[in-house]
């Protein structure tokens, strides 16, 4: 037995075993209700006659089905005519109509075509003929009496026609007549699910990546998963020959020189194994490397011939190889001519370089061991590269360079530098980028322009990362003097570094809390990158503009972080790091709306998008966010560790980051939650003097008094925040969180008017914009409920805090229980709501998800009301009229008539006058005139 047989003997052992236990429904489905031809096109061993028989098994036709196998390169219309008269006669339904053979020795195609419809024609029973291996019908002759039969056919005969590649029937005729089903390659391959079932059914137990490296390296073709199973059974390490299995593994091997190579001309061979080299190969880069003509013509062949070839465009130009061929062909190659493949690098290397295809260029000229062409092209494309969204694809390529050839060279130093900050290395990039700066002068003449740019910028990204704003000053400024520079203009580099410069400063200066100037920088920096048609700068800019939204209005926030992920997503980015700051910003957004939910799977993907350890600006962010997060719902301990994880990150950054402050005031908090004040007091005791006069730590202050059970202490340390004498930044929330403080201190301290007028300013602040993490930051359920009693201008603000506390229920700080005020005077503060228009009376609709709906527990004398008929109540308050209700809502007046009916129900009212009244008899509105 030579080894084609044994091949065959072995995968027919393993289809039996897996015959019966993979059950691929969906396409034994396709095939019950196919039309009334099938064709089913595919490469060798792609399982269609595997599938014919599950299918005429699972469904019990094995007496309906005449099955004719076509032998090899059948020349003879006899011989086929005849096995077609015979299966036919087999079957229930034809052993009834056909007569039985003439006994003729010379069988006329034609005419028992003729007898075969003259049979068949009072056909009424389904009968199927299955012709497998149908592209062995040499013969053209054969071929044109079968497309008689099929197409003079009556109704009940249903034909299945199975070949490596189409065939000329005429079936472009009953496609446009819609009576024909075809399935093909893609249908055929094996689901991950399937590769599994198939495994197990030969005894093979793989882990889930591993069966995924195997499934990506098969492509699902079926044959190639039964020779895997068979190679792996009864292995001894079967995870890692399965991570090693390739088209050069023996019964992989045999069977694609058996099947595809051998039977194929000496010119094909020739081509296939010197393109084999090739991700990809056209014509002209065919007949490059071959030396000769027609390549073109030749891989369309191949590729309808199903020769595992596959096009890869819809011209048919640019062809590929399935993963194990290419493996072969490659062994093949070395075996037969090992002196040519650096050649064949060498000469594809050039070719892509000339036709505008960097990555496989330098590829290539790696491959040929051409290291000075590599460095050339990685080096002249990198930045193009890097911004196009390719950073992974760079760093693979650096990699590939031997270390020797990366020390001995300059620019290769600098792409080392930029690779190691890509990666979070702050310190291994500075030295590398001093390195290559010293460097400079060795270089040609002609080289200087490209490294000073190169230079420039990863300067500027080194120093952003770094929170170090006047090394950003000074690097901007030298890039945007390289894109003044004529060199680079005719490098086309101009616009992508004043995207790049621009950009870069306004994310140093937000880090340095230099807010208006970074708003302005950011910009111009986007509009920079989409004047440069460069999507991965624009999605950075817009991701980190939303950050500073976000300390302005939380909608326009949500608006711009959206923008950037949708960005992303059209350009396949959204799992890369450069959206990670946009999904931390997102989350954060929400979650400073109190949406705690909807916030935790943005986070989460932040978290994932980003690289670990990358970028300690962006890991400080993600674990204060964590942090964030956990502390509003309870979870001290997780947030003292997201928070101390983010601490370790500071020394990496200059001490004036914005984050730090952030960090530090997290920390604190997660201390005073978990009743840990004497820590939390010494965080504080290490700050001088000056760093204590700041608004964000008296607010610090002021927390940590609370805590100790001093509510005078925390007033006194709120004051002169409070009258204006010290700022308290955008960036650390502004005074909101003061006023929130002060509110909790005076009511401690019995000073129920003076509490209820701080609170009521907070509850102004957070009817704008829908900050509610404050109220879960600090929780004081009890004066809450106290002043939802009393003449407040938000009662239903308050019944969705309280409705917030009570599904977080974050725990009261440690301490803090003492401070709660006994039920006393029941004194009351009156709402004052100063000054403003129309919209700051509305409630915002920020934390109400489109399509949400949800319902408030108001009161218990009414049925609760939806948000949509709170809104519609706030304006019923006004003089606008239901048609400009509609239109501040957005609404149609339909939809506004509907809701003020359904509120009018619940109400128990039936006028506009009424409802009001009776809305604010149940302290659901109050009258909006304004006091001082």
């Amino acid at each position: 037995m030579d080894h084609t047989d044994e091949y065959r003997t072995a995968e027919n052992a393993a289809t039996a075993s897996a015959r019966g236990v993979i059950s691929r429904r969906a396409l034994i489905t396709r095939l019950a209700t196919a039309q009334r031809v099938t064709q089913i096109s595919a490469p060798a061993g792609s399982g269609k006659t595997v599938l014919l028989q599950s299918w005429i098994t699972e469904t019990d036709l094995v007496d309906s089905v005449a099955w004719v196998p076509v032998e090899g390169n059948e020349r003879d219309p006899q011989c086929f005519w005849i096995s077609v008269v015979d299966a036919i006669r087999g079957t229930t339904a034809g052993s009834k109509l056909m007569r039985p053979p003439t006994g003729a020795p010379d069988v006329d195609g034609r005419v028992a075509v003729e007898r075969l419809l003259e049979d068949l024609d009072p056909l009424e029973e389904r009968l199927w003929l299955v012709i497998d291996d149908a592209h062995e019908l040499s013969s053209g002759e054969t071929r044109r009496q079968l497309e008689l039969l099929i197409m003079r056919a009556p109704p009940e005969l249903r034909f299945v026609v199975a070949t490596r590649h189409d065939l000329r029937l005429g079936l472009h005729r009953l496609r446009l007549e819609g009576e024909l089903t075809e399935i093909r390659a893609p249908d055929l391959r094996f689901t991950p699910e399937e590769a599994r079932a198939l495994l197990e059914a030969a005894g093979v137990a793989l882990s889930g990546p591993v069966l995924a490296r195997l499934h990506e390296k098969t492509e699902g073709w079926a044959a190639g998963l039964r020779l895997a199973a068979l190679s792996l059974a009864g292995h001894a390490d079967p995870e890692r020959f399965a991570d090693q299995f390739c088209g050069s593994e023996r019964t992989v091997a045999e069977y694609l020189l058996a099947e595809v190579l051998d039977r194929q001309s000496e010119e094909v061979r020739t081509l296939l194994l010197r393109t084999s080299l090739l991700e990809r190969v056209n014509g002209d880069l065919a007949d490059l490397l071959t030396g000769d003509h027609g390549g073109e013509r030749i891989l369309q062949e191949l590729e309808q011939a199903g020769a595992f070839v596959v096009s890869l465009d819809a011209a048919r130009s640019w062809f590929g190889y399935y993963r194990l061929f290419a493996d072969l062909l490659q062994l093949e190659l070395r075996r037969t001519a090992p002196g040519e493949v650096a050649a064949l690098h060498d000469a594809a290397a050039w070719w892509h370089a000339e036709h505008g295809y960097p990555i496989e260029a330098i590829r290539h000229a790696q491959a040929a061991r051409n290291w000075a062409l590599a460095v050339r092209l990685l080096f002249d494309h990198w930045l193009d590269l890097v911004l196009a969204g390719h950073g992974a694809t760079t760093h693979q390529l650096l990699a590939r360079f031997p270390a020797s050839v990366v020390a001995a060279d300059t620019e290769l130093t600098a792409l080392l530098a930029a690779d190691k900050l890509a990666r979070g290395s702050l310190a291994e990039a500075g030295q590398h980028l001093a390195r290559a700066r010293q460097g400079l002068a060795s270089l040609p003449e002609d080289r200087h322009g490209r490294l000073q740019v190169a230079l420039a910028a990863i300067g500027l990204w080194l120093a952003r990362e770094r929170g170090d704003l006047p090394a950003v000053h000074g690097e901007a400024r030298r890039l945007l003097a390289c894109a003044e520079d004529p060199d680079t203009a005719r490098l086309g580099l101009s616009e992508d570094l004043r995207a790049v410069a621009l950009i870069s400063l306004g994310i140093g200066e937000l880090w340095a809390s230099r807010l208006e100037d970074a708003e302005r920088h950011l910009a111009q920096g986007i509009a920079a990158a989409q004047q440069a048609g460069r999507p991965y700068l624009e999605i950075e800019g817009l991701a980190h503009s939303a950050m500073i939204e976000r300390l302005r209005s939380l909608g326009l926030a949500l608006e711009r972080s959206t923008q950037a992920i949708e960005l992303a997503r059209q350009h396949g980015w959204h799992e890369k790091p450069v959206t990670a700051f946009a999904y931390a910003t997102l989350g954060v957004t929400l979650l400073v709306q109190g949406r705690l939910e909807e916030a935790e799977p943005w986070l989460d993907h932040a978290e994932r998008a980003a690289w670990a350890g990358v970028h300690p600006a962006m890991a400080m962010m993600l674990h204060a966010a964590r942090g964030t997060f956990e502390l509003a719902r309870g979870h001290g301990a997780d947030a003292l560790a997201a928070f101390r994880g983010a601490k370790r990150l500071v020394d990496l950054v200059v001490p004036q980051h914005a984050l730090t402050t952030s960090i530090t005031a997290g920390t604190l908090h997660a201390l005073v939650r978990l009743g840990q004040t004497t820590q939390a007091d010494a965080i504080l005791t290490e700050r001088d003097g000056q760093q204590c006069e700041t608004g964000e730590m008296r607010i610090l202050l002021a927390t940590l008094r609370l805590a100790q059970g001093d509510p005078q202490a925390a007033a006194d340390a709120l004051a002169d925040v409070l009258d204006g004498s010290i700022h308290v930044p955008l960036a650390c929330g502004g005074v909101a969180e003061a006023f929130l403080l002060e509110a909790i201190a005076r009511d401690a301290l019995g000073d129920a008017t003076a509490a209820g007028r701080a609170l009521e300013h907070v509850l102004d602040l957070a009817e704008q914009d829908g900050g509610l993490l404050l109220f879960l930051i600090h929780p004081a359920r009890a004066l809450l409920e106290r002043h939802r009693k009393s003449r407040t201008a938000h009662p239903v603000l308050i019944g969705r805090i309280l409705n917030l506390l009570a599904q977080g229920k974050p725990a009261e700080p440690a301490g803090q229980g003492a401070l709660r005020r006994p039920e006393e005077n029941g004194a009351t503060g009156r709402a004052a709501i100063r000054g403003g228009s129309l919209a700051r009376m509305i409630p915002a609709d920020d934390n109400t998800a489109p399509g949400r709906d949800r319902t408030l527990p108001l009161t218990a004398a009414i049925e609760p009301l939806t948000e949509s008929e709170i809104r519609i109540l706030r304006y019923l308050q006004t003089h606008l009229t239901a048609h400009e209700i509609a239109r501040q809502l957005d609404l149609s007046v339909h939809t506004v008539s509907t809701h003020t009916r359904h509120l009018y129900a619940k109400l128990g009212v039936h006028r506009r006058h009424e409802a009001v009244d009776h809305a604010r008899a149940l302290g659901l509105l109050v009258p909006y005139s304004r006091t001082a």
